[in-house]
């Protein structure tokens, strides 16, 4: 059989999907997750701008709650602008392990801040997880999604949770603001964008998960009821919900086994933590197709995971670290079916990331001028570090916005989350 005519009626395959029509889709969901309609896409303001000015040689404490760990740090601005940490932690994300209670939760948080309670006023906690940002910068848990674990914190209010805890332990008189990672991402290019003369800017996470954030003006906020009727905020779009993407049998078969079944479809088709799972459903999916030679097969099928890690690893060439499918079970042929299998699962990425950043630019109303390109700062090391796949989404855009007339600028910042939240911990209040 030809594996690749195979993945595109599975719908892996860039080739199986109309990039413009999902791009109109993107935008139609967009348009009313801010009027508060029924919408894959919770567009949710964070009530953060980017007009603040970053008030140097202060501290803030900044935590990163992020797909995989958990960050925290205390973050200071030198007078050339460049931030510097200190005290700087580092842990698996509580709840990924197993079930956690939320008084664990918080221990751990309060536990690592309360040694440096002397440092900071201001903690800028940058939650990678979809939450109703409030005005008061508290938020709301909405769910779990990256397979996170703590199921008596949905509906809560995770700052006033963590004042608690830290009032339990002698710690008073702090204040944080809340912010979505993506949010943090987009704040952490102020300064680049600035230096270029930026017309507006995105955020983009593509790692264990994915999300897009970007500008709106609030006039255009409907669901705000006319709250901060002038000027304009950062939305987190919550792109990893958006629904209307076809999918097929395999792709329908991994949501179910996910812990958050029918959410996030967006996500599992783009983010780190789907790939590698995605790619052995399809090779268990192609044994009985006679495409694997015995022993591959074979092995294949008593597989209960595979690492992203892994099978990149041996789609790009790199002998070391490729688990088991480094094993002499496998032929030169399995790996080569396997190597298109996983190519296709990253172009498809590539097409739907590029396509989520167009509909963004898009609706920012703004990049229609070369000179004044829009400032996109992209985080997450699925996008640096799967093969192919950053080539794949610039390539991708380049041709989505040359359609349309728009021009974009995209960039890397060094520890973009931990940055923008110490932006927003300083500037906010």
């Amino acid at each position: 059989m030809d594996v690749n005519d195979w993945l595109k009626t599975q719908m892996i395959s860039a080739e199986a999907y109309d990039a413009d029509a999902l791009i109109d889709r993107f935008l139609d969901e967009m348009e009313m997750g801010l009027n508060g309609e029924g919408s894959s896409l919770a567009m949710i303001p964070a009530y953060v701008g980017i007009e603040g000015a970053v008030e140097s040689g202060r501290s803030v404490a900044v935590i990163d709650a992020g797909g995989t760990n958990l960050r925290i740090c205390i973050a200071c601005f030198n007078d050339e602008g460049r931030v510097e940490f200190s005290n700087f932690s580092k842990q698996p994300m509580p709840g990924r392990d197993r079930e956690r209670s939320a008084s664990e939760f918080y221990a751990v948080l309060a536990a690592a801040l309360e040694p440096l309670k002397d440092e900071f006023e201001h903690i800028g906690f940058c939650f990678s997880y979809p939450a109703v940002i409030l005005p008061d910068f508290d938020a709301r848990l909405l769910h779990w999604t990256k397979e996170v674990k703590i199921p008596e914190l949905v509906g809560t209010h995770i700052g006033t949770g963590l004042l608690a805890a830290l009032e339990a332990r002698g710690v008073s008189g702090k204040r944080i603001v809340i912010l979505n990672d993506t949010v943090a991402t987009l704040l952490a290019g102020l300064a680049e964008g600035q230096a270029f003369n930026a017309s507006s800017y995105i955020g983009l996470i593509l790692g264990t998960g994915t999300n897009t954030a970007y500008v709106e003006r609030n006039e255009n906020i409907g669901k705000l009821g006319g709250h901060l009727a002038t000027g304009s905020q950062i939305i987190n779009v919550e792109s990893g919900g958006f629904s209307a993407i076809k999918r097929g049998s395999i792709d329908l078969q991994l949501d179910e086994r996910s812990e958050n079944s029918g959410g996030y479809i967006f996500e599992k088709a783009v983010s780190g933590a789907y790939m590698g799972p995605l790619a052995l459903a399809l090779f268990q999916a192609l044994i009985p197709e006679g495409v694997f030679s015995d022993a591959g097969g074979a092995a294949l099928s008593i597989m209960k995971d595979l690492s992203t890690i892994h099978i990149d690893n041996l789609t790009a060439g790199i002998s070391r670290d490729t688990g088991v499918l480094g094993s002499e079970a496998f032929s030169d042929s399995d790996h080569e079916t396997m190597k298109t299998v996983f190519t296709a699962v990253v172009d498809r990425a590539a097409l739907l990331t590029a396509l989520s950043i167009t509909a963004t630019v898009v609706k920012s109303e703004t990049g229609h001028d070369a000179q004044r390109p829009v400032c996109v700062t992209i985080d997450g090391s699925t996008y640096y570090k799967t093969h192919r796949l950053a080539d794949q989404v610039q390539a991708h855009l380049k041709v989505l916005l040359a359609e349309r007339g728009l021009h974009i600028r995209c960039i890397q910042i060094a520890n973009a989350p931990v940055t923008g939240a110490a932006i927003a911990g300083l500037t906010t209040f």
